[in-house]
């Protein structure tokens, strides 16, 4: 007889609520991810995708119900273990390129000197910019660590903002909307990159984007975010939930046309 083995989540939603006040933003999510899955979510704006993302980091609290990280409460604050893209990119530009992917490493030096002026010095220095050639390299910008934040084109800060989330080794890379400002050409060599980077480093990524192209195809599942209650009178009364958990490239024209038209019903009860 076979033993069969029954993986245990990484990530689990208990009836997840969170609010802003008054204001529901998310209602009562349940769901279970795995380690190594690549989890998209869309849906419409203010639907609550980046405060998930916020959740998941640490920098916001549960209003009611669980998330649950290796079977503990996540901890009210951003830890190593997660890593987070923006769009918008966050560099010193007084640093190369090197100096700010090998920062991260600094910040984490405990002492008189870490936690305030987050600099190292000597052989720990030399090794912290060793380790941010390597994660330049990893991202396609071994050729542009002397460079400044300012002579880098779109995509390439993109690639050094990545490069700054990974050198911590995060289990678990959070990217919101990493592509929206990109061209369409280099936003697919970023789909290129962010799946090749999550099969070598085995990596759970949770990644929110407006385009719903983009969310059929880039990586293992997809989540929708949507209302499924409403109030005219208190339109703030019910918060988004996860309306469609699909798996990536099982899915058919069908099901495409049914979350955009869910979409676009969403858009004009919001208007």
């Amino acid at each position: 007889m076979t033993k069969t083995t029954i993986q245990t989540p990484l990530i689990e939603l208990n009836r997840l609520t969170k609010s802003y006040g008054d204001h529901i933003v998310l209602d009562q999510l349940n769901a279970t991810v795995n380690e190594g899955e690549f989890v998209t979510l869309v849906g419409t704006s203010g639907c609550g995708k980046s405060s998930f993302l916020k959740l998941l980091l640490g920098t916001e609290q549960v209003s009611q119900g669980e998330l649950i990280l290796d079977g503990q409460p996540i901890h009210d604050e951003p830890g190593p273990d997660r890593g987070i893209v923006f769009q918008k990119y966050s560099v010193f530009p007084h640093l190369n390129v090197r100096e700010n992917v090998a920062i991260g490493r600094e910040f984490e030096k405990k002492g008189l000197f870490g936690p305030v002026f987050g600099r190292l010095f000597g052989k720990e220095r030399k090794k912290a910019l060793e380790e941010a050639d390597h994660w330049l390299e990893a991202v396609g910008l071994k050729d542009a660590g002397y460079k400044y934040p300012h002579e880098l084109s779109g995509g390439m800060q993109q690639r050094l903002a990545i490069a700054q989330a990974l050198i911590k080794h995060p289990r678990i890379l959070l990217l919101d909307e990493p592509f929206g400002a990109l061209d369409p050409g280099i936003r697919k060599d970023m789909h290129k990159l962010v799946l090749d980077l999550w099969k070598k480093h085995k990596l759970t990524i949770f990644m929110v984007t407006h385009d719903l192209h983009e969310g059929f195809y880039l990586g293992t599942r997809l989540w929708v975010f949507d209302k499924t209650r409403h109030d005219p009178h208190a339109p703030e009364r019910y918060g988004s939930t996860i309306t469609f958990d699909l798996p990536v490239g099982k899915t058919d024209h069908q099901d495409y046309q049914q979350i955009k038209q869910s979409f676009d019903k969403s858009i004009v009860e919001a208007a």
